[in-house]
């Protein structure tokens, strides 16, 4: 029992680097924030992960990302946005790519779109300039779904799921 749950706990930490990583380091600076790729990984985190261990992955990784690149304003919003996020996909399932979680890429996209607009309109009090960032948050949610995509793919040909102990109900 402490195995497995030590187990997911390294997992989850390593997702939450790779988040942060690939969130804070390599991001391309938009409007008020920043788009990376980090969300991709989020989201072969809830694929993979029980759901408690990816909403650390997600809110973790985004919330350490805000917080230690100068943006710490937007770690409230994205706590609660990465985790929501994470409840679209499913880890049940031995693949990661699966109808579910391709389909669930569309509800994250738009909580992810709509979410930093509302949250920028209301640390700004004002529903107009946060429209200027929204083709960042559209590229963002573009390319953290391809890289979900591409890399979920290659796990599931290489059954990492499996070797990792992930599979089926953990």
């Amino acid at each position: 029992m402490k195995s497995k749950k030590l187990r997911l706990m390294c997992i989850a930490g390593v997702f939450t680097a790779i988040v942060f990583v690939f969130t804070a380091y390599l991001h391309v600076p938009s409007g008020a924030g920043y788009t990376h790729v980090g969300d991709g990984f989020i989201y072969l985190a809830a694929c993979m992960l029980p759901r408690p261990y990816a909403i650390f992955v997600g809110a973790g990784g985004a919330m350490l990302s805000d917080l230690l690149t100068g943006y710490a304003m937007w770690a409230p919003g994205s706590v609660i946005i990465k985790t929501a996020a994470v409840l679209f996909f499913s880890f049940r399932s031995n693949k990661i790519i699966n109808a579910r979680n391709m389909i669930a890429l569309i509800p994250a996209s738009i909580l992810c779109i709509g979410g930093y607009y509302l949250y920028h309109s209301i640390i700004t009090l004002n529903l107009i300039s946060p429209m200027a960032d929204i083709p960042g948050y559209v590229t963002q949610s573009v390319l953290s779904g391809a890289v979900f995509i591409f890399i979920g793919a290659a796990f599931d040909k290489l059954k990492m799921k499996e070797r990792m102990g992930l599979e089926g109900d953990i």
